[in-house]
């Protein structure tokens, strides 16, 4: 115990050693076990040998319309007719609304592609089978069926499922052996479901084997009038970082970090705090800040920098939203963003290249400079709900 402590400062210490030790003990118990069974981490974003960057992207330069899907099922469109849902080995169990909704997706016409023991928690008439073991050596499996899911692809190759049977009549076994199935398929409502037993024929490691970028292509693109929704929300990706975070153990650890931080100021910053002068307070308001800047933009007929900043923000907010590339060009990126977004393309394409070319016209009118943010800033608030439009 270190020297120096009054009785009342030891309690406060050793309290807050306890408490640490507590807390330590709780996250311990309570944090998410890992997945048994060799479950693998099909994501559009990662590279890794079991990730799916290389379908994603395929998909991507091939010309479909598809998408990194990171909000809730809630969130699906009522209308699903045009829409696959590709639910790859997903991590995350459902709540019962978002799996109501799933079920609604299928009901109103759209298509889901499910790979894995796991999406039985999400899909209806799901029957379950143990997982398959990702050290295991692939199989081949023949097609067994006629069906539009085998053209090109007679045969696949994937980690076996163990034991993978159907009872139900309206599941149709398309790939597999006389040890298992390796996929089938059946209609929910007017929509259909894909499943595989296993996701080896769309990770990075096993999409160039023989017959298994057929069967991805012929179960996820049908055509290319379909919208593909490659869902990540339920591999943790739920719109920010935060909210990944916060399915692990990392705010426990956090929790406890600054309860033993608050025990350590709580015992000493009383009689050992710094001595500080206090702050300045600025004279100027926000509003006087704003309107010097706007006197020195103006004294300086500086109208094109501004106008060139505003630009700049409404595309890093356009191709982080849409997923574009950030040297599209102006007219380019307005047709995408016409396409995307449903904005009128010909208003739109006229502000991006004038804006545009406002960066290699210092001598541009004020006047226009104006005009030219203004349609700028609205654009950016239909991107940002919080901020106000003003004209």
């Amino acid at each position: 115990m270190p020297r120096g402590l009054d009785s009342a400062d030891r309690k406060l210490l050793i309290g807050a050693g306890i408490l640490l030790v507590g807390l330590i003990l709780v996250s311990a118990l309570i944090s998410p076990a890992r997945n048994s069974g060799g479950a693998s981490f099909p994501s559009s974003y990662s590279t890794a040998w079991d990730g799916a960057k290389a379908a994603f992207l395929l998909l991507q330069e091939s010309g479909y319309r598809v998408e990194r899907w990171e909000l809730s099922p809630n969130d699906l469109d009522e209308d699903s007719a045009r829409e696959v849902l590709i639910l790859a080995e997903p991590l995350l169990p459902p709540t019962s609304d978002e799996k109501a909704r799933i079920q609604g997706f299928l009901r109103h016409g759209g298509r889901v592609v499910a790979t894995g023991f796991s999406a039985a928690s999400l899909l209806p008439e799901a029957e379950r089978f143990a997982p398959a073991d990702e050290y295991e050596d692939k199989v081949q499996f023949p097609a067994l069926l006629p069906s539009p899911l085998i053209e090109h692809a007679p045969e696949i190759s994937m980690v076996p499922p163990k034991d993978w049977k159907t009872a139900r009549a309206s599941h149709l076994v398309i790939y597999g052996n006389k040890d298992t199935a390796a996929v089938l398929t059946y209609r929910v409502g007017a929509g259909q479901v894909i499943w595989w037993g296993s996701d080896t024929p769309l990770i990075n490691g096993g999409i160039s084997d023989p017959g298994n970028l057929a069967l991805f292509l012929n179960s996820v693109a049908p055509s290319h009038d379909k919208r593909i929704l490659w869902d990540e929300y339920f591999h943790g990706a739920r719109g920010s970082v935060w909210a990944y975070f916060a399915k692990t153990p990392l705010p426990w650890g956090m929790l406890q970090v600054g309860l033993a931080f608050l025990a350590i100021v709580a015992t000493y910053s009383r009689r050992n705090g710094p001595i500080r002068m206090p702050a300045k307070v600025s004279r100027l308001s926000p509003l006087e800040f704003v309107e010097t800047l706007g006197d020195l933009y103006s004294s300086a007929h500086a109208g094109s920098t501004a106008v060139q900043i505003m630009f700049q923000r409404l595309r890093f907010l356009l191709t982080r939203q849409l997923g574009l590339s950030v040297n599209l060009p102006a007219a380019e990126l307005a047709s995408s963003t016409s396409q995307e977004l449903g904005w009128k393309e010909e208003a739109l394409r006229k502000t991006f290249v004038q804006a545009e070319q406002a960066a290699t016209s210092p001598e541009l009118d004020d006047r226009e400079s104006l005009a030219l943010a203004q349609e700028l800033f609205d654009y950016i608030a239909r991107l940002e709900p919080g901020r106000s439009k003003k004209t």
